[in-house]
């Protein structure tokens, strides 16, 4: 069956404990060119925070996911196109193995059709995701390309998310990845901010996400990583 982001090129990550710059609106951001919003981020993450951000986007036409970072902050709203659940298969805390996702399991109603999981690799060592889940991230290429692997071949991901979290990664390592893997997506996300990084990186990584960008520098900026990912 196919997957809506065997098609994507670009994701828009919009974090919901940050503003949007002055004269922005989510109907500018929805109007960008991404291929689909995903809602998330690591600090300060509340049920409430992650509604109105999914209310705003709700009315225009752009795929919307939810990128849960606990499970209590997760929203049950028909808007949401669906749910994408890291495990972060480098981490060195089990909890965000499967531990965050026992507590997942618990919710009501859980929908297994609208959830998939990422197999994140977190691989910058100074973000706050890689203390929170105590990742190792010093790893070679033929490392990061075994993780992608045993990702896809042996626990089924769909998606590998290559996370440099602020970053502009090693094209190497990224490259070694989408080598690894046959039909599961290569998403990555970190440092991309103009054009050229989109660019450079879409050559390597099937979907590249683009997260901080519109909070720091607005929609004009996202506009260049989208023609640079389609372009690539």
């Amino acid at each position: 069956m196919s997957r809506p982001w065997e098609d994507w090129n670009h994701i828009l990550k919009l974090d919901p404990d940050k503003e949007l710059p002055d004269g922005i609106t989510y109907e500018d951001v929805c109007a960008t060119g991404t291929d689909a919003i995903e809602i998330g981020g690591t600090l300060g993450m509340t049920e409430e925070k992650v509604a109105e951000v999914i209310d705003a986007c709700a009315e225009y036409d752009v795929p919307l996911y939810q990128e849960p970072s606990m499970p209590n902050v997760v929203v049950d709203s028909d808007d949401l196109d669906g749910y994408l659940v890291p495990t972060v298969f480098n981490a060195g805390d089990v909890f965000w193995v499967t531990g965050a996702h026992k507590e997942w399991l618990r919710i009501d109603d859980f929908d297994w059709d609208k959830t998939t999981t990422e197999a994140y690799i977190v691989l910058n060592d100074e973000a706050s995701v890689a203390e929170y889940t105590e990742a190792e991230c010093d790893l070679r290429a033929d490392d990061v390309a075994a993780y992608a692997e045993i990702a896809e071949r042996m626990f089924g991901q769909e998606i590998v998310y290559i996370e440099y979290s602020g970053t502009f990664g090693d094209t190497e390592k990224v490259a070694a990845a989408q080598e690894a893997l046959g039909d599961a997506t290569l998403f990555y996300g970190g440092g991309v901010h103009d054009y050229e990084s989109a660019n450079t990186m879409a050559q390597h990584a099937d979907v590249v996400v683009v997260g901080d960008l519109v909070h720091d520098e607005g929609v004009e900026a996202v506009e260049a990583t989208v023609r640079g990912a389609n372009d690539a």
